[in-house]
């Protein structure tokens, strides 16, 4: 617990518009003895600041230290002193100085008069940092000797490539791939898209000499025809249990099993199954692959995601699901075939799910197969996606003699004769055209291989597949936008078409970004600290069981599958499965779970440290934001960078996750007399986006709760209100702050002000 804290103004972030001995003397009058050294400096975060800082730590004068000054996004590394010396920082610039505006909307050209306002407002984050450093203990991580074998789930061209990094990398890897052969889908193709400069030619995929590579690898062990039955334990200390009885210790997992072909029902509207002459681009591949290109032909590739067929189609497609309802596909026995994935909403769907911009990279791809053959290929599109440097292929397949695109919606597609005729309307020269060809082919949708297996087979108390998979139809990632490889099991990484439809190309970055990230999560084990979002903390939760419940409530909304239970109910932590969300702490009820330097105490007392006015008429309302530190704070911070203002009436207290909210927490804030409470955290629902898999929507149904009890006690539950924040809506947070003020206002005070 820190006992001796050293305060330290920075100049060179505030500014003139403070009086620096009045701040040095409001902290040495508060909390006296407590911060023994309280010091102003024109440069803090330069090396004279530095050293002012570390002399005061070798004299033994201050054994903590609260830097107030910038937003502690900035600048972190600089003001660290070793693991045994807490550190904390309090923002003044951009929610003090940056931000600050009058009450009445105008905002003042600041000087060395301090506004009264801005005084209070510094004066209660002071207040509140240093007594969030006074609830804080030096965190002390057990490092655990964590196996350095890194287990490779596929043995196809993402999977090879993932297992030859991690090998040069120093670790040794174990491939298991459940096919007897390696090389998966990139085995079966004919060529690939353009890999390597100019990038406007097909090319040979070099699928062989990756192979060749891992087999010669004497730091590679490799497992075919072999499945993972269960992975037990957690990060580190994982113990992999394959198909055919052996059992491995392994650290970590790069997750690479590829894609299925999704089923070819949904191609229905689009004449798949009334002719042997309409295929997909999958059988077209394996065609081409096996020599059997008809040379000469007419070919006619239909790439079109959103089905352009008319309602009949459907209709019919309906009929036919109705007389024989199509399922999920069972996993293929050894020695057969994969079988198609069906979508569960085929019937509803005008649009084909699973469709990417590979449909439209294949199709360039092969269209060139026709051309080159002999023959005439006919590109018939809604959207032509083409990413990134392939551009360059799409060029080339313009300029292709026999290749002939255009943008058109598909009036039918029939059997005719000894060929199909192909009607498309709405065409790039204004015409409708009928083409008669030899052969249609319709896009094949890349389907994740966890959307109809499990994969991992976890033994985890949540079951053994990714949770909550629904949301990004099976893809195994735990959040696109700010953290990619990263699953909802810490230690699992995923890489390829398990992530998101792609290439070969993009697949070879993506292993390499997986096995690195396997490789640092086996690191940070090493050294007892965390992985991403809150990667390098050295923290972990904390469980006083004298007085569980037992009611398992952190046992169920832990996003990561950290806590199992024993027979009577009591939470079993895997400290390396854990990403110190503090969701557990947020949901249990009698505060049983704390975090060293995050507990529901430090921040119940930063709460009552802040100062509220009796009398709102005269001097204003008092609200407290507790804003998520992943994307609400770094918001908060950019639209004060960028010139918004916001009241000076409110309070901005970080926090590491909405999950992590507790109840009492707000309870703290009305009874203290505080006006409202803004909850602001990340996106939740079809547009996820929060850092913890579901840390906003948990708060957003335990605020049903709080509204309950608010009203039990007299209190309007819409004081206490969430509201979703991406980091780049910066701009929309002052008018959501705006709009909840004048809420407030027009209710009048707290009815428990002044109690």
């Amino acid at each position: 617990m820190a006992e001796k804290i050293g305060v330290y103004f920075d100049k060179s972030s505030i500014g003139p518009y403070f009086d620096y001995d009045e701040l040095v003397e409001f902290v040495e009058s508060k909390f006296g003895g407590l911060c023994p050294a309280v010091k102003a400096h024109p440069l803090l975060a330069g090396e004279d600041g530095r050293k002012m800082i570390q002399q005061d730590l070798d004299d033994g004068v201050i054994d903590s230290v609260l830097v107030c000054g910038a937003t502690p996004r900035v600048d972190w590394e600089f003001y660290k002193f070793g693991n045994d010396v807490l550190v904390d920082r309090v923002n003044l610039r951009e929610h003090c100085v940056l931000s600050y505006m009058e009450p009445d909307g105008s905002v003042p050209e600041l000087t060395e008069d301090t506004p009264e306002l801005l005084l209070a407002l510094a004066k209660d984050y002071i207040s509140m940092g240093v007594t969030k450093l006074q609830k804080c203990k030096i965190p002390h991580p057990e490092e655990i000797a964590s196996s350095e074998t890194i287990l490779v789930l596929g043995g196809g061209w993402t999977g090879l490539t993932a297992a030859l990094d991690a090998s040069k990398a120093g670790h040794p890897v174990v491939v298991v791939e459940k096919a007897a052969e390696l090389g998966g889908y990139a085995a079966k193709m004919f060529k690939s898209t353009p890999l390597t400069y100019p990038h406007n030619t097909a090319q040979d995929s070099g699928i062989e000499a990756k192979i060749a590579a891992v087999q010669a690898d004497e730091n590679i062990k490799v497992f075919t025809s072999a499945t993972l039955v269960q992975l037990k334990g957690a990060p580190g200390t994982y113990e992999a249990v394959l198909s055919g009885g052996e059992t491995l210790k392994v650290g970590a997992v790069v997750l690479a099993t590829g894609w299925v072909p999704q089923s070819t029902d949904v191609l229905k509207p689009l004449g798949y199954g009334s002719s042997p002459a309409i295929v997909t681009t999958l059988e077209l591949e394996e065609m081409a692959k096996r020599g059997e290109l008809k040379a000469g032909a007419k070919v006619a590739f239909v790439l079109n995601t959103e089905s352009c067929v008319g309602p009949e189609a459907f209709q019919k497609l309906e009929k036919c699901d109705e007389e024989a309802p199509a399922e999920a596909a069972k996993p293929a026995a050894e020695g057969e075939e994969e079988e198609a994935y069906v979508h569960e909403d085929l019937e509803t769907s005008r649009h084909l799910p699973y469709a990417s911009a590979v449909n439209t990279m294949v199709v360039l791809k092969q269209a060139g197969y026709v051309a080159d053959n002999g023959g005439i290929a006919y590109v018939f599109y809604d959207h032509m996606i083409v990413p990134g440097i392939h551009e360059r292929f799409y060029k080339a397949a313009q300029d292709k003699l026999g290749v002939m695109m255009t943008k058109a919606a598909i009036a039918g597609i029939e059997p005719d004769g000894d060929g199909v005729l192909v009607k498309a309307a709405d065409t790039l020269i204004g015409e409708d055209l009928e083409v008669k060809v030899d052969l249609v082919v319709l896009p094949t949708g890349m389907v994740p291989a966890t959307a109809k297996d499990p994969v991992m087979n976890f033994e985890y108390r949540q079951g053994p597949a990714f949770p909550d998979l629904d949301l990004f139809d099976g893809f195994a990632d735990s959040n696109y936008i700010c953290f990619p490889y990263e699953t909802r099991r810490t230690g699992v990484y995923a890489a390829g078409a398990i992530r998101q439809p792609m290439m070969l190309d993009a697949a070879e970055d993506d292993a390499a970004g997986a096995a690195l990230k396997a490789i640092q999560c086996l690191e940070s084990i090493n050294r007892g600290v965390s992985v991403h979002p809150r990667s390098g903390d050295n923290s972990y939760p904390v469980f006083n069981f004298v007085r569980c419940t037992q009611c398992k409530r952190c046992t169920e909304e832990c996003p990561f599958g950290a806590l199992d239970d024993d027979e009577k109910g009591t939470p079993l932590p895997n400290p390396t499965r854990c990403r110190r969300c503090g969701t557990c702490m947020g949901a249990c009820p009698e505060r049983v779970i704390s975090f060293d330097t995050y507990n529901i105490d430090q921040i119940g007392s930063m709460i009552k440290q802040i100062h509220v006015p009796e009398n709102m008429d005269t001097d204003g309302p008092r609200v407290l934001i507790l804003a998520c530190e992943n994307d609400a704070y770094p918001a908060l911070d950019m639209a004060a960078q960028r010139g918004h203002h916001w009241s000076p009436y409110v309070r901005i207290l970080p926090v590491r996750c909405l999950g992590s909210v507790n109840a009492i927490w707000v309870a703290d804030a009305m009874s203290k007399g505080m006006d409202g409470v803004m909850l602001l955290g990340c996106k939740y629902g079809d547009d996820y986006q929060c850092h913890f898999v579901k840390g906003s929507e948990i708060c957003n149904r335990r605020k049903t709760n709080i509204a309950e009890t608010l009203e039990r006690l007299g209190v309007e539950p819409d004081r206490v209100e969430q509201y979703e924040i991406a980091i780049d809506e910066y701009d929309k947070v002052p008018v959501l702050i705006e709009e909840f003020l004048a809420m407030i206002m027009e209710k009048g005070p707290n009815p428990f002000k002044g109690y």
